[in-house]
């Protein structure tokens, strides 16, 4: 009789099934198997809302009636206006929307569905993109169980149609590429996420740091100045005619947001939300923050950040890290510094949930809480955003959220857990990425 061959702890056996379990959670091999289920699962739930939930007009219509003008000869910025407002985003935005002009007929009722499913590829895109940033992070496939999780996500990009679903894949895009070394491309993406939201220069910092670690002072410059030159194509028909109406209207820095649509800083009273010294403190805290993390905790592996910086003018054309710059390390920072800004801004509408969901269980996962407290973080903050209108509760559970996650990735791991090796989990299985 020949000898029996003992099963490994790692295989899939469906005799045992809280090992297979297990194995298909926590091992790696097993990742994209999880993955893929996942997206499977998302596309049908999209389709399935797309079937029997009703749309919600919020801002598309004003879109195509904003892209009616411009196609019309407009490019005054100060002149481009919808039943909602006027035009206040960058040209991106308006060269995505002529494309679904020309698909939908100027935005006809009937082709709505057809465009409710060009947004659902967004999503699972944006999901995909996601998927890879985490797989290059060492995050373990049982924490993508909670991405698709989200009510608030799946309504913003099936049911609402707003611009910020395009910006988020782009993003997510830059950040994969710029985990694989692929500068140029990652910087054009960054260009072209720019180009559509605004806010996706809450990244800039983490941009700036990981540029000069990684390539020196000379080649972070020319990897910046392909962000700027994207920006600057994308605005050229408008920067040609009135340059200044397009920059104010554009990349207003200082645009207030009406209160009543505010999902953060509810419980504080309207006359303080719409005041300069409000608006000066948020700022002032968001540059504290930036200033703790860049100058302390994303620096501490290389010598500090004042290290970082004299050996980065003392030979410019070199790398300025003494340490490996990880996969982790960039999506921890990246992820962070978005998070820092959208906890310092003044007024979150409920579609900028988008700027950051996809990216709370990795932060979650970059704290020392435990789990049961990571979960509870992530539960808080969908509850904050899926409450319409917001409340005080709400907003102040939010905030409280923000800060316990921010303050868990600064006393955890604000530079990446994994640094040359992945651990997936307690046991003893160890792997280094590609």
């Amino acid at each position: 009789m020949p000898p029996t061959i003992p099963l490994t702890n790692d295989t899939l056996d469906i005799t045992h099934p809280l090992r297979t379990a297990k194995n298909l959670l926590t091992r790696s091999q097993y990742f994209w198997f999880i993955a893929c289920l996942i997206l499977i699962g998302e596309a049908t739930l999209c389709r399935l809302i797309i079937r029997f939930i009703p749309y919600t007009e919020i801002d598309f219509e004003t879109y195509m009636i904003q892209t009616d003008l411009y196609l019309t000869g407009q490019r005054d910025y100060s002149k481009i206006t919808g039943p909602t407002g006027p035009l206040v985003y960058p040209a991106g935005h308006v060269h995505i929307h002529h494309l679904l002009y020309n698909l939908t007929e100027g935005g006809a009722i009937e082709y709505l569905p057809k465009i409710q499913e060009l947004y659902a590829g967004l999503y699972l895109l944006t999901m995909a993109l996601t998927f890879f940033v985490y797989r290059r992070a060492g995050i373990p496939q049982y924490v993508l169980l909670l991405l698709p999780l989200s009510k608030r996500l799946h309504s913003i990009y099936v049911l609402r149609l707003f611009n910020d679903c395009w910006a988020a894949p782009l993003s997510m895009g830059a950040i994969h590429a710029f985990q694989k070394r692929r500068w140029a491309i990652g910087c054009i993406l960054f260009g072209l996420a720019i180009s559509i939201k605004m806010n996706v220069l809450l990244y800039m910092p983490a941009l700036c740091l990981t540029l000069l670690l990684t390539n020196g002072l000379v080649l972070s410059l020319f990897y910046l100045s392909l962000t700027f030159i994207t920006i600057l194509i994308t605005s050229q028909p408008f920067l040609e005619s009135y340059p200044r109406e397009y920059l104010v209207s554009a990349f207003n820095l200082g645009r207030q947001f009406l209160y009543k649509w505010t999902v953060n800083w509810r419980f504080v009273p309207e006359p303080t939300f719409l005041s300069a010294p409000f608006a000066r403190g948020l700022l002032l805290c968001h540059v504290a923050l930036l200033g703790i993390f860049g100058l302390g905790a994303w620096c501490r592996k290389q010598g500090g950040a004042l290290a970082v910086l004299e050996r980065a003018l003392q030979n410019p054309i070199k790398e300025a890290a003494i340490s490996s710059v990880t996969q982790d390390y960039i999506a921890t920072v990246f992820f962070t510094a978005n998070l820092i800004g959208i906890l310092c801004a003044r007024s979150l509408h409920y579609q900028f949930y988008s700027w950051y969901a996809t990216q709370l269980p990795l932060l979650a996962w970059r704290t020392k809480y435990p789990i049961i407290l990571r979960i509870l973080i992530l539960a808080t903050i969908e509850y904050a955003w899926n409450t319409y209108p917001s409340t005080d509760l709400s907003s102040g559970l939010l905030l409280a959220a923000h800060i316990l996650l921010v303050l868990g990735v600064l006393f955890g791991y604000p530079e990446g857990r994994n640094t040359a090796m992945v651990r997936w989990d307690d046991e003893i299985e160890v792997e280094k990425l590609d």
